[in-house]
């Protein structure tokens, strides 16, 4: 991180500095205690079960000595009040060694600091959001940006209000551009982060039903997610899936600038698309060839009607989709065929996303990173590409609200066409077993289980030598202690 003075800190935030004598430059800003160090500072983030401003202490023992609260009365208590924890704070004023800034809301104030400091750098940002397949897309557009410049990501889940933030500090004058990932829960969220980032070049990769239970329908998905255009004008690119029933009328309107004045481009298998999937074919059950033809000029390169071949170390159509994306910025950004294509080849996937495991006895899928409706089919076609037995363990798919059992009954709608084993447990997933048994799934292949600890005790009766285990439900199930009974228990 670049430093930052306290000036700088103050301007950003139009906070009020309660104490300043700790004389600070600010190299790096932390929210959790035990990160603090000296030349941070600590950020006092009120959260849904903590509150930062309890951690103070611990941040001042590990050396940290700049404070940015929103309660002033909780902090006068710290200095009057707190001997035994900030002895320097019960000095004389003038004999402090503090600094603290007040502000009216700490999260609010934090995002204002990382678009100030997002804006010391004349970078291209990429902007990358969707339903389904988000961070596999985040990781495919880095593998091939990274091959032609040093590049900053968001790591694992940091997509939100305080993770977004967090990876933008980590900027500084090595990197030559930085892609974002933004998720979202509600309306205004992706358009708040948007407002932080400013992205150049925007990926919207798919619409599903993820968060269905809070924005009402796809409809409201798709205008949630459309949010990462918000501030868009001229100069800006924004990349859409045209086989995806809502992004395509994306593409479809592009040409009307009472909706789009910014540049739209598109990827996918329908006829027109700025790229245009021709053929694919999987190797090994481990990497996948595909051709593509370029329907359109990008970027004033004349690449109309030509055609080019790439390969991705993964498998699964979903995964080709992600990797047309990254094609698209690849070219945006002025990277030639040959660098995308080397880009590809090097795409490494975030730990527990469709990672293969191979456990002597077993081929394991583990997918447990999270999972939607769209995400689960897309899983299970990856299980299909096996001939062994092939067993699915799905667990809930949460935030559904009302559409929770017609999205699970999709799911199983698949799974009875796709895997020979159904094994569920949670509230919900036993619907996807109750679907494929209505249409034709023999029940004595379909498992449901109240908790996860008495599916995990069944599976050493369930699962055999050689099968092919799909292990996939949405975060809060916690399925990687499946995965790893699976990798080492039953080995």
């Amino acid at each position: 991180m670049k430093k930052l003075s306290i000036d700088d800190i103050v301007n950003a935030t139009n906070g009020k500095i309660l104490v300043d004598k700790s004389g600070a430059t600010i190299n790096d800003i932390v929210i959790d205690s035990r990160k603090a160090s000296e030349n941070n500072m600590f950020i006092a983030i009120i959260g849904e079960s903590q509150d930062g401003h309890k951690y103070i202490d611990s941040a001042y023992e590990n050396g940290c000595r700049v404070f940015m609260v929103s309660d002033e009365k909780y902090i006068k208590k710290y200095i009057h009040d707190k001997k035994e924890v900030v002895s320097n704070l019960e000095k004389k004023e003038d004999n402090l060694d503090v600094t603290i800034i007040h502000v009216e809301n700490t999260e609010i104030a934090m995002g204002n600091i990382s678009r100030f400091y997002r804006e010391k750098f004349d970078i291209p940002f990429i902007g990358i959001t969707g339903s389904v397949g988000k961070t596999t897309t985040r990781d495919m557009v880095y593998a091939v940006v990274s091959e032609n410049f040093l590049t900053l990501k968001n790591e694992k889940n940091f997509n939100n209000q305080f993770g977004v933030p967090m990876t933008l500090f980590n900027l500084d004058e090595k990197y030559k551009c930085a892609i974002i990932e933004m998720g979202m829960c509600g309306f205004g969220e992706i358009e708040y982060l948007t407002n932080i980032v400013s992205p150049k070049i925007a990926v919207i990769s798919n619409i599903g039903t993820s968060h269905i239970e809070l924005l009402g329908s796809q409809k409201g998905i798709f205008e949630a997610k459309m949010e990462i255009a918000s501030s868009f004008g001229k100069g800006n690119t924004l990349i859409v899936n045209n086989d995806d029933e809502f992004l395509s009328s994306v593409y479809k309107n592009r040409y009307d600038t009472s909706k789009y004045v910014y540049e739209v481009l598109s990827f996918g298998k329908s006829e027109g698309s700025t790229i245009q999937l021709i053929k694919y074919d999987t190797i090994d059950n481990k990497k996948t060839v595909f051709k593509i033809v370029i329907n359109d000029n990008i970027s004033e390169r004349m690449y109309a009607g030509k055609t080019f071949d790439f390969e991705i170390p993964t498998v699964g159509e979903h995964n080709i989709y992600n990797a047309m994306s990254a094609i698209l910025v690849g070219l945006k950004i002025g990277m030639d065929f040959e660098q995308i294509q080397k880009g590809l080849k090097r795409f490494i996937p975030t730990k527990d996303r469709q990672d293969i495991i191979d456990n002597g006895n077993n081929i394991i899928i583990n997918d447990v990173y999270n999972a939607s409706p769209d995400s689960m089919i897309a899983s299970l076609k990856v299980l299909n590409l096996y001939e062994n037995r092939k067993i699915c363990i799905f667990g809930d798919c949460l935030e559904m609200g009302e559409f929770a059992e017609e999205g699970h009954r999709s799911v199983g709608k698949e799974a009875k066409e796709y895997a020979d084993i159904i094994i569920t447990t949670g509230n919900v997933a036993k619907y996807i077993g109750d679907e494929a048994i209505a249409r034709g799934l023999d029940k004595k292949n379909v498992h449901h289980y109240e908790t996860k600890e008495e599916l995990i005790r069944a599976l050493d009766s369930i699962i055999e030598k050689n099968d092919v285990i799909l292990v996939k439900a949405s975060r809060g199930m916690k399925f990687e202690d499946i995965v790893e009974f699976i990798e080492e228990d039953l080995k």
